[in-house]
């Protein structure tokens, strides 16, 4: 897969830039700034994308900014965003299309190469990642909501379904059968009003409503 890299420290650039291609990413452009974000963006054989949210000049929401304007002219193009501390409205602002092949991951997760390379992937397939720190600090925050409705389990399923995991992925981590996975992915569905649709993405928009806070 064709990558756009963008961040603006230079060791960390070259790094993710050779822990990448290392795993069978091809790194069209590595950039350092907003500008030739831009450019990089609109090169047509880029297949996907990893940003930091902050990019010089302005060192606040550069990256963000991009990859929601990449993901508006191309519904659907996977895009991971890197930010060094955990802001919820990061997420749901990227999450505000309703589409998959979306990612947010804190920086310390880089240095875990396995979960770093497997979240792009994840994201590049077409799935949501978000970071586990992302989870716990929403949950922790939330008043009352629809999605109080929820179970725990429940809760928890809903919380791996956050960080991009499958229904086998998910049964594996509680210990229970993908039937069971399922059985709770249709009553969440239920819980939070989200009734079957055409060309609809529900298990982002059960991550949406659960990002309301």
């Amino acid at each position: 897969m064709r990558l756009v890299l963008a961040e603006d420290h230079a060791l960390l650039r070259a790094g993710l830039t050779q822990l990448l291609e290392l795993n069978g990413f091809t790194i069209l452009a590595a950039v350092g700034n907003a500008a030739e974000l831009d450019q990089a963006l609109r090169d047509p054989d880029a297949e996907g994308a990893v940003v930091d949210v902050r990019l010089p000049p302005s060192h606040t929401d550069e990256g963000l900014r991009a990859a929601v304007a990449v993901r508006a002219a191309r519904p659907g193009f996977p895009v991971m965003v890197l930010s060094q501390y955990v802001e919820h409205l990061y997420a749901r602002e990227l999450l505000a299309s309703g589409e998959g092949a979306i990612g947010y991951l804190l920086k310390d997760r880089v240095s875990d190469v396995a979960e770093f390379v497997d979240g792009v992937r994840r994201v590049a397939a077409g799935a949501t990642v978000l970071d586990p720190e992302v989870v716990a600090t929403i949950m922790a925050r939330r008043q009352v909501e629809p999605i109080d409705r929820l179970t725990a389990r429940e809760r928890e399923v809903l919380a791996l379904m956050a960080e991009g995991r499958s229904n086998a992925a998910i049964a594996a981590g509680l210990v229970v059968s993908e039937k069971a996975v399922a059985k709770h992915i249709n009553s969440i569905f239920a819980k939070l009003d989200l009734p079957p649709a055409p060309d609809d993405h529900r298990r982002v928009r059960a991550v949406l409503t659960w990002l309301k806070v």
